[in-house]
């Protein structure tokens, strides 16, 4: 449900367009990593996703849980919370194997936070965590890298941003790009395979970027 959401949604609020190293997208039982750098990023990328047919589990922050109508809808479909920093983080990549197994894809995050910027601009990929590293360490899933840009023109700063952003968004319609990178071979040992992830990444960001300034500049914008 969530998926047909934020497919039916996004486009109100942005003009998402979306490319693919893979004329498929992702393959069955890939762990999908992308950069986050908004609040509304996660609804962007899915909404991507499906237009490849691809509605993922994803691992987010346990808080989001606690929200009454978003947190029944995260317990209903089977998404994955993340208790950082607790004698639960564990549990989350056992949930996210288990996921793996049936075929579906999970998406995650790397870096585990939001950039600390306050403007709308574009903010690269940060420092990861271990998780996609381990994860596909234990799973041996394909890891296929996601780079989004625009989604802060959406959502980012302040309370009071976030939500002025929010609410002319679909008067302002910002461009927002989604970048599907090809599966990326780790090394074993965990240290390496997260910096490599953490490269991909950041070339698929730098791939959505590219193709949103595109974008803008043939439109007319700055």
């Amino acid at each position: 449900m969530l998926s047909r959401i934020a497919a039916a949604v996004v486009p109100v609020f942005g003009k998402l367009t979306v490319t693919s190293e893979g004329e498929t997208g992702p393959g069955a039982g890939s762990i999908l990593v992308a950069n986050h750098s908004s609040l509304a990023d996660p609804a962007v990328v899915i909404a991507a996703l499906r237009r490849y047919g691809v509605e993922p589990v994803v691992m987010a922050a346990a808080g989001l849980w606690r929200m009454p109508l978003l947190g029944a809808a995260l317990r209903r479909e089977g998404h994955i919370a993340v208790h950082r920093g607790s004698a639960r983080a564990a549990e989350c990549l056992d949930a996210a194997a288990a996921v793996l197994a049936t075929g579906r894809c999970v998406l995650l995050y790397g870096e585990g936070r939001l950039p600390g910027r306050a403007d709308s601009g574009e903010a690269a990929p940060g420092p990861f965590r271990s998780g996609p590293a381990r994860l596909a360490a234990v799973t041996g899933a394909p890891l296929v890298p996601v780079g989004q840009a625009g989604a802060r023109r959406l959502c980012s700063g302040g309370p009071v941003k976030q939500l002025a952003g929010a609410v002319t968004a679909p008067l302002r319609r910002p461009g927002l790009h989604v970048h599907i990178g090809a599966p990326v071979h780790l090394p074993g040992p965990v240290p390496e395979a997260t910096l490599r992830i953490q490269a991909a990444v950041a070339a698929a960001w730098e791939s959505a970027v590219r193709a949103q300034s595109g974008r803008r500049q043939a439109a007319g914008h700055p």
